[in-house]
């Protein structure tokens, strides 16, 4: 299914559990896909499938700032419709199967089933981590806003879909007046690595396309595709009559349409055929492995495609450990970042939580948390004012006379390798842990007896999973895009997961 079915909050028997008394939950991460949207182009309108949903209510009331010429603001209310050259280059308005020309998605716009379930993500999160465990309060000031952290692609519906999982989170009743708005970080298309970023990295989309070859060569010819032309091969175009992995459209874009339409009402969907469930079963495997075995097999593939993005997710819980900020972004107890399906099996298959031969496409909202405990009963080595590493408020007769040593790291970033033993046991008393979907993942790497807690392989502790992060973190992710541009892409030797 494309729709994620959530399971049932967990039961007190299963809290007791999942979250032991000795251990206390510090910071929570948190990866969503957005929710359901349109297909990225239209495709199959001979199968009947329309060009244009009409599921997308918020255009019919949109509002944007306006600035005055005084430099007041005024907020403008106004609907959107959407026009496209018609016949004779003439100007004609888009509309629905029944005409309708109000609330008309754009291309892979989050629709209203999207934002509904990307809302009762927020809800779902804020029943675990207000209600259940007390983490986090149950209503926000100007205190406590911070302890919320807001991260976006550019992309407009993992934008939309975070502001839907936070309202479900703190929703207007459990926001204190006065509180600011939250703030939602987002970055420019070149500089994005919440999600694999083919664009902006040119050696990362030579390793995607090579290992996109090699699923064509292995399946194409195969049982797979030949069970799905035997059902939809004839509502291929006629340029591409055949569906292959490196068709048009590619398989890939029939399971987006087949995804995007099976989530949303009767008056968008394909026939019948494309739903049959091995038809849907094949082209999710063969997708899965054409997307995501390169980061079963290949290093450079981990570290390209999302490997800053998994050193973002570290950084922030050593920081947490060794700094202990307080009153500023890097403080937050709990973050939300609205990103893709691409993001989600990218960062499990490359902690080895993932197979990309066994396990299946990620579904629209699905999500995973990271999440950051400290042990109850440890000694803290930590400062009277819990600074736990090297204090950044030397005064000017130490910084005059005093110089780091060479072997100190310069950042909670640093690889573990190169930390000096006497700071990486700062680590010992934190263990991460991963939820995909509600679901416990372990990571591989944290298996083996003393990188994890007391035998429980699910925690692993903060040093090992650094360890296994820092073997896919680039140094520089931009300079090493540009890096073996040309070179062979598949060697002859996997390189699989750290730990596997």
């Amino acid at each position: 299914m494309a729709t994620l079915e959530p399971r049932s909050p967990y039961s007190p028997e299963e809290l007791e559990k999942l979250y032991p008394k000795n251990l206390e939950l510090q910071q929570v991460q948190i990866l969503l896909r957005h929710g359901e949207r349109t297909p990225v182009n239209a495709r199959f309108k001979n199968a009947g499938l329309p060009p244009y949903w009409p599921y997308c209510s918020p255009a019919t009331a949109m509002s944007s700032t306006v600035l005055q010429a005084d430099g007041t603001r005024d907020t403008l209310q106004w609907k959107r419709r959407l026009q496209a050259p018609g016949e004779g280059d003439a100007p004609t308005l888009l509309a629905g199967s029944k005409g309708e020309i109000d609330a008309v998605c754009q291309p892979g716009e989050l629709t209203d089933r999207g934002r509904e379930t990307t809302l009762a993500l927020g809800q779902r999160i804020r029943k675990l981590y207000v209600e259940q465990l007390g983490f986090l309060p149950s209503t926000i000031d100007q205190s406590s806003a911070s302890g919320v952290y807001l991260r976006a692609t550019p992309i407009q519906r993992a934008l939309e879909s975070v502001q839907q999982a936070f309202v479900g989170l703190y929703p207007p009743s459990a926001r204190a007046a006065g509180v600011p708005p939250p703030t939602i970080v987002t970055r420019s298309a070149m500089d994005e690595t919440l999600f694999p970023n083919e664009s902006a990295c040119k050696r990362f989309r030579e390793l995607a396309h090579e290992f996109a070859e090699r699923t064509a060569k292995l399946y194409n010819d195969g049982p797979e595709l030949a069970y799905i032309n035997k059902k939809i091969g004839k509502w291929m175009p006629e340029d591409s009559p055949v569906v292959k992995v490196d068709s048009h459209p590619r398989l890939s874009g029939v399971m987006d349409s087949v995804n995007a339409s099976s989530a949303h009402g009767s008056a968008t969907r394909l026939p019948s055929e494309f739903y049959d469930k091995k038809v849907r079963a094949d082209i999710d495997k063969v997708c899965t492995e054409e997307w995501f075995s390169g980061y079963q097999e290949s290093n450079e593939y981990r570290k390209l495609g999302i490997g800053a993005l998994v050193g973002d997710l570290t950084q922030r819980m050593v920081e947490h450990a060794i700094e202990s900020k307080i009153g500023d972004e890097d403080a937050f107890k709990i973050s939300l970042a609205g990103c893709h399906d691409t993001t989600i099996a990218a960062a499990l298959t490359s902690l080895g939580a993932m197979d990309a031969t066994k396990d299946k496409w990620p579904n629209f909202t699905s999500n995973i948390a990271f999440e950051l405990f400290k042990r109850r009963d440890a000694a803290s080595s930590s400062s009277p004012n819990g600074a736990m590493w090297p204090s950044k408020e030397k005064t000017w007769w130490f910084s005059l006379f005093s110089s780091p040593r060479p072997s100190q790291p310069a950042s909670a970033r640093t690889p573990l390798s190169q930390w000096p033993n006497g700071e990486k046991s700062k680590l010992d008393e934190y263990y991460v842990r991963l939820r995909y979907n509600d679901n416990i993942v372990t990571v591989p790497y944290c298996r083996p007896v003393g990188r994890n807690f007391d035998g429980d392989e699910t925690f692993c502790t903060l040093s090992a999973f650094k360890e296994a992060a820092d073997s896919f973190t680039p140094k520089n992710w931009k300079a090493e895009c540009r890096m073996n541009l040309g070179l062979p892409v598949i060697s002859g030797h996997a390189e699989p997961p750290p730990g596997l």
